[in-house]
């Protein structure tokens, strides 16, 4: 398999972007690097009341990603290549979601100031599913503070990632079709995802697999 050195996978809350990096991970003993979303005190709030707490959650999850992403310069010398289950540019789509016009400006001051020094990966893979299945995944999952998440939120943030994608260009994009994958439970879904990663990466190739699901 054609590797790049740090592939990074994408997409809205839901669609499996963790799942699928610690699959791809243990498959080929790469260093994994995981968002720790669960360590943010304000996000059960946030879920809750999003006027009053997206300022604290959103700088938070800043610059814990910041951080995180700084600690990646010293790479693992035992690894080939690692998979993140987030981009650091992906704050920004949460922050232009959540935030008032003056909260954003002064979020867009610090950001742009920590951008500077993050560089993009090698690979990018975006998951794309409905809002349905999305909501749905959310619910078998069960985490406590999501149960608060609503289909409108939702959309709007699925519809921000696939437009964001749409126009990315800065680093070869595989973007995979995952509404009826079970790359979880289904070793031949995982296995076509592997097979189209490991084909060689350049520009934005779309992977959309056709099931009989009758």
């Amino acid at each position: 398999m054609k590797t790049a050195y740090h592939i990074s996978i994408e997409g809205a809350i839901g669609v499996g972007k963790t799942s699928l990096s610690k699959l791809i991970s243990e498959r080929y003993n790469a260093r994994l690097v995981l968002e720790k979303f669960e360590e943010n005190p304000f996000l059960s709030q946030f879920y809750e009341d999003r006027n009053n707490y997206a300022f604290q959650t959103q700088l938070w999850f800043l610059m814990e990603r910041y951080k995180q992403q700084k600690g990646l310069e010293q790479m693992d010398l035992f690894s080939s290549y690692m998979i993140s289950d987030y981009m650091f540019i992906k704050d920004r789509l949460f922050a232009s979601l959540n935030l008032n016009d003056d909260e954003m400006k002064l979020y867009d001051t610090v950001a742009s100031a920590l951008e500077k020094s993050i560089l993009f990966p090698d690979l990018v893979i975006f998951l794309q599913s409905s809002t349905d299945k999305l909501l749905s995944n959310i619910a078998k999952r069960g985490r406590e503070y999501e149960k608060n998440i609503d289909w409108n939120y939702l959309d709007s943030l699925n519809a921000l990632y696939n437009e964001f994608f749409f126009r990315y260009d800065k680093s070869p994009l595989l973007i995979i079709n995952a509404e009826n994958l079970d790359f979880v439970n289904n070793t031949n879904d995982l296995n076509l995802i592997l097979d189209f990663i490991s084909k060689p990466e350049k520009g934005t190739r779309y992977f959309n697999p056709i099931k009989d699901l009758t």
